[in-house]
């Protein structure tokens, strides 16, 4: 198709000269010597994972979360509290009583129950449901014991939790029932096993196997993402010791390791089978392989590294702790794509080459040619460009649509199993006291006793308070600290509205007729602060991170529109699987209990698929331009590369698809947000934009697809991921 009207089209390139093979780049070299020294490019590989692994089991870990954010109201209060000594410095939990015929007459059990847990390490301090006629339920048959710990929840021994939990239930009887609720007593039950990760290998095997019709050349890219997945979890657990990693880390690093790691692989194998079908030998199609795919994969992997270093600036230890883990975790997978991989196709070349030689005489005597269905999938979207584009724009904004009434937050125990302890707990004070019990807000007054009583009764009489507690002096007297109990559960939107209220409309005119300070804190605040915070920084983060990458593709491809065109189809795909999370978890469709989106999934989803879409992009413009170099015709260029990387995006695509999808299956909310947005956003991209977008955005573009300014090309420097014989002249036609 010609360019459109009113364009100048740029001068066709010319025709490249035969590549011979010492032409080969950086990335064949690296190939070559994997190949001479494949033995040992292996036993080093193996020696290494083992010497992390054993190293990691012996030492063990020291995860550890960090939802510390200096200057928010929440995290001053805490500071406070630990500076005056006070016994509400720590977090809590609650151990929660049920008798049907009163609770009284289970008090005889009870006190000398909470006598042993407030003797127990990791507890500051134990308020006796028969201490407070608040504790008790309007009926009598439900109370429920305040625990304060001696930290926050992330830095008190999961151990000292787990013996709260065993002493309180060690008095439950048929007729007396003992739940522990709160934050850290849902992260102190065990988690449930690695069914996600084992599913997300079963698929990812009964793909390749499907893709490439046997076991030996399907097990070569699982076994290099398995390789670098174990190096990684290993070497993430040492660095524990020394940096802030969450414990919710490890599953992550397996679902974006396993992910990342086939994709890698299968790029290269994919371009390494392609070389031996055009009757190149093994060991130059290694080489040659690496020299093209293998570039592809070097830059996306360094835009998925770009992009998750940028969670960094966002300010959160846990999230910076996260991108720093995935980010080694990315870097080790395309390590092993670029060195493992050539030296395990040194090993089994021979073997892999008469397998795919045999298929190709089998394909021969059907009469079938590969890429036969993308061709003419791309005919026809040439055939009626215009259509095609609007209607995977228009499909993709519609999911998009629900995310712009995205609510952040974070689950708590009312999303947790049935079967556990912290849930039937939650249900109980629900039962009991009503929905904010389970999630109270903690006043922090610097200042006198009496402040503190003045505080404490207009708190009572605020509109969404159900009910506060006595205000509880520190030990140095200087601060008191109030329990404000909402009468909307934690992740209702109520509970967000009455956070902002005691802070903007209560606590001002309680600081200027008191004199005191008056500070909102505690989990569900600092929660609220969290979110918010990451809110109103993530469209920075986004703009920096769009930046970088587009600058990227810019030098790459060395035109204007690719990085535009690439830049909104990413941020589509993103924006439409943030929609289907919002309508899932958000609304409960198929199921789903309603609750918030958790914080850090649209940061942590944005980082990792923006990267990993490059990916795609990369690899069929790639292929394109290649075409575009060799024959100057723009809608042959877009056949040929899709018909040339078509099958393998859509399998790459799939087994990621599937490889994210399993923690569908997790029990871990987090992780089945973020396992359905990855899923999601893979599949639109891959099919919806890859395939369809795509090919209609340059038929439509046509030699303007190309096009940089002459003056913009002489001051960029050359850059590219195409081997070196495509390199100068797409230098030349570019400009």
């Amino acid at each position: 198709m010609s360019s459109p009207r009113g364009s100048a089209a740029p001068p066709a390139p010319p025709a490249p000269q035969a590549e011979p093979s010492a032409s080969l780049g950086r990335f064949g070299a690296l190939a070559g010597w994997a190949q001479r020294h494949r033995w040992a490019a292996v036993v080093l590989w193996v020696a290494v994972v083992a010497a992390i692994t054993l190293g990691s089991t012996a030492v063990g870990s020291a995860y550890k979360n960090d939802f510390s954010l200096p200057g928010t109201d929440s995290q001053t209060a805490t500071d406070l509290f630990k500076e005056h000594g006070s016994d509400q410095a720590g977090d809590s939990v609650e151990i929660v009583f049920k008798d049907p015929s009163g609770i009284r007459s289970a008090e005889a059990g009870i006190e000398p129950m909470l006598d042993e847990v407030r003797r127990l390490a990791g507890v500051a301090d134990v308020r006796s449901p028969f201490s407070d006629a608040a504790a008790v339920s309007r009926d009598g048959t439900i109370a429920y014991a305040s625990v304060t710990l001696d930290g926050k929840t992330e830095e008190v021994p999961k151990e000292d939790v787990a013996r709260i939990i065993d002493t309180a239930q060690s008095i439950a009887t048929e007729r007396l029932q003992v739940e522990v609720g709160g934050e850290a007593a849902r992260n102190a039950e065990d988690k449930a096993g690695p069914t996600a990760e084992l599913a997300g290998i079963a698929a990812a095997l009964v793909i390749l196997v499907l893709l490439f019709g046997s076991l030996l050349a399907a097990s070569l890219p699982l076994i290099t993402a398995l390789f670098a997945v174990g190096g990684a979890i290993g070497l993430i657990a040492l660095a524990s010791h020394v940096f802030t990693v969450a414990d919710f880390t490890p599953p992550i690093l397996m679902l974006v390791g396993l992910g990342v790691g086939v994709d890698y692989a299968l790029l290269i194998f994919y371009r390494y089978r392609q070389e031996l079908l055009a009757g190149v030998r093994p060991a130059e199609a290694c080489r040659k392989a690496l020299d093209s795919a293998g570039r592809t994969v070097f830059f996306a992997g360094c835009t998925v590294i770009v992009a998750l270093l940028g969670l960094v600036a966002l300010g959160l230890g846990s999230l910076q702790g996260i991108a720093l883990a995935v980010a080694v975790t990315v870097l080790i997978t395309m390590a092993a794509s670029l060195v493992l991989l050539p030296a395990l196709l040194a090993l089994f070349g021979k073997r892999i080459q008469r397998h795919v030689l045999k298929q190709q005489a089998k394909a021969t005597e059907k009469g079938r040619t590969e890429g036969d269905g993308w061709r003419a999938m791309a005919r026809a979207v040439q055939r009626r460009p215009l259509p095609t584009l609007l209607a995977g724009v228009i499909a993709l904004l519609a999911l998009s649509a629900p995310a712009l009434g995205m609510r952040l937050g974070f689950a708590d125990s009312g999303n947790d199993p049935q079967e556990t302890t912290s849930r039937h707990a939650y249900d109980l004070l629900a039962e009991g006291f009503g929905p904010g019990f389970n999630g109270p807000l903690i006043v922090l007054v610097k200042g006198d006793e009496q402040a503190g009583q003045a505080v404490r009764a207009r708190l009572a009489t605020t509109e969404g308070v159900a009910a506060a507690s006595p205000a509880l002096p520190s030990e140095d007297g200087a601060l008191s600290t109030v329990f404000v109990y909402p009468t909307t559960s934690p992740q209702d939107e109520g509970t967000v509205d009455l956070v902002h209220r005691l802070r903007d409309d209560v606590a001002p005119p309680l600081e200027h007729s008191t004199g005191a300070e008056v500070l909102v804190g505690g989990a569900t605040a600092a929660s609220q602060d969290v979110s918010e915070t990451l809110a109103d920084r993530l469209p920075l983060f986004v703009a920096v991170v769009v930046g970088l990458s587009s600058l990227l593709l810019l030098l790459v491809f060395r035109s204007v529109w690719i990085p535009v065109k690439a830049a909104v189809l990413n941020l589509l795909s993103i924006s439409a699987a943030l929609g289907v999370i919002t309508l899932v978890f958000q609304h409960g469709w198929f199921g789903a209990q309603p609750g918030p989106v958790e914080a850090f999934i649209p940061a942590l989803i944005f980082a990792i698929v923006f990267g990993l879409s490059m990916d795609y992009e990369v690899f069929l413009v790639s292929r394109i331009h290649e075409e575009w170099t060799r024959t100057a015709d723009p809608s042959q260029s877009v056949r040929e590369g899709l018909a040339s990387t078509g099958k393998v995006i859509t399998a790459a695509a799939a087994i990621m698809m599937f490889v994210f999808g399993a923690f569908v299956l997790s029990s871990d909310r987090m992780l089945q947000q973020f396992g359905l947005g990855l899923a999601v956003a893979i599949l639109l991209d891959a099919v919806v934009i890859r395939c369809l977008i795509v090919p209609a955005v340059l038929q439509m573009l046509g030699k303007r697809a190309w096009w940089l300014p002459g003056w913009l090309a002489r001051k960029l420097p050359e850059v590219s991921i195409e081997s070196p014989h495509g390199r100068d002249a797409a230098g030349r036609h570019s400009s």
